[in-house]
């Protein structure tokens, strides 16, 4: 099949790194980041985006094809390193379509961009993933250390496509013994253009708590997450890596920060309903979702701060950009959570403004019994 292009060949020389999905808000940070790099330590001197449109990095030479198809392999021809974003960052984009469809696609995309990184030579393959796959549980360590295990449930919703992707790319090196891989798994992600089932939990009224519940909110911002993709390919790492900014923040400050009042419910009550949602089809992604809003899954990024990475957003920075973004949204078209195509990206927002209702019918009860007349 004849790959559609759209190249800058000018000063073109030496060799090549390649980002797949680079029109999507992630893939353009890394590839504008590396680009920004390129020539100095151990980046390669021209950075090639790879999409199926041309996007906002600049500084690139764009070819454009389906990642997920054999045509792949053209585009990467004379890449030495393959930088392949598997992480979702468009929710609503994401939503589309079947879940059977939406994962078949994630894994032939990773299996066609693992297979021609190999066809043609390159040396190393970094694929951007998420924290997320290590679950969200209750007894979690905080932080969680880049090797620890993978506990998330793989369930039919976003988490457990990248399961999948986790397991492809597990395989590699028995498969693809001349190719190293790393794969890189950021916190919540925030920053220009990322949607993702954490950044919509902030667009309910209230904030879910689960009584109980040790949560911790800990972000990464995009541009760390490209600084984090610059230090793995000039450091030659491989393997797991985790970035996200130090420490953690708790629901008071959380509270503190984005001015919402939290609404606290049993554990019982808060997986029932978010189950129930799910089940006749008004909440979009699985109730295994909520233990993201209600669990730790804090990360250390130790591996990368060794190699002389460091975060320039602390978590208060990370939230007030995910409220700027979410800001933008309600200046134009009003609460994302109104429209039904968007529905709710996290359980435990719509959970929350389930427990909002109940809050509010309860009081409303309370005052009519008191408003009733006494005999």
């Amino acid at each position: 099949m004849t790959r559609q292009r759209d190249e800058i060949r000018s000063g073109r020389r030496g060799p090549v790194i390649a980002v797949t999905s680079a029109a999507g808000p992630t893939g353009a940070a890394v590839a504008g980041a590396l680009a920004r790099r390129a020539g100095e330590g151990g980046i390669p001197r021209t950075v090639v985006a790879i999409d199926d449109h041309r996007g906002s990095a600049d500084g690139v030479t764009w070819r454009l094809c389906d990642v997920a198809t054999p045509a792949v392999a053209e585009c990467l021809a004379d890449a030495e390193v393959v930088v392949h974003v598997a992480a979702p960052d468009d929710l609503a984009s994401a939503l589309t379509g079947s879940n059977r469809d939406r994962r078949g696609r994630t894994v032939r995309a990773v299996q066609a961009v693992t297979t021609a990184a190999a066809a043609v030579g390159a040396d190393r393959l970094v694929v951007v993933s998420s924290a997320m796959v290590y679950g969200a549980l209750p007894d979690n360590e905080v932080p969680l250390p880049d090797g620890a295990p993978l506990r998330a449930v793989p369930d039919d919703g976003l988490v457990g496509d990248l399961l999948e992707v986790e397991r492809v790319l597990e395989r590699a090196p028995s498969v693809h013994p001349g190719l190293r891989v790393a794969i890189i798994r950021p916190a919540a992600l925030v920053g220009p253009g990322i949607d993702t089932i954490v950044t919509r939990h902030f667009e309910a009224p209230r904030l879910l708590a689960v009584r109980g519940a040790r949560t911790r909110w800990q972000f990464c911002h995009v541009e760390d997450l490209a600084r984090a993709v610059c230090t793995a390919v000039a450091a030659e790492l491989d393997g797991p890596l985790t970035v996200g900014a130090p420490g953690s923040l708790d629901t008071q400050q959380v509270e503190a920060l984005t001015g919402l009042r939290r609404v606290e419910l049993p554990p019982g009550l808060a997986l029932g309903t978010a189950e129930r949602l799910h089940r006749v089809g008004l909440l979009p992604m699985p109730a295994s979702d909520l233990a993201y809003v209600v669990h730790p899954w804090v990360v250390g990024a130790d591996r990368l701060r060794e190699a002389g990475w460091q975060a320039e957003h602390d978590n208060t920075a990370c939230l007030t950009a995910l409220l700027r973004e979410l800001g933008g949204h309600r200046a134009v078209a009003g609460r994302r959570v109104e429209r039904r195509e968007a529905a709710l990206g996290a359980a435990g927002a719509a959970v929350a403004l389930v427990g909002t209702a109940a809050l509010v019918r309860q009081a409303r009860s309370r005052q009519a019994r008191r408003r009733r007349p006494t005999l």
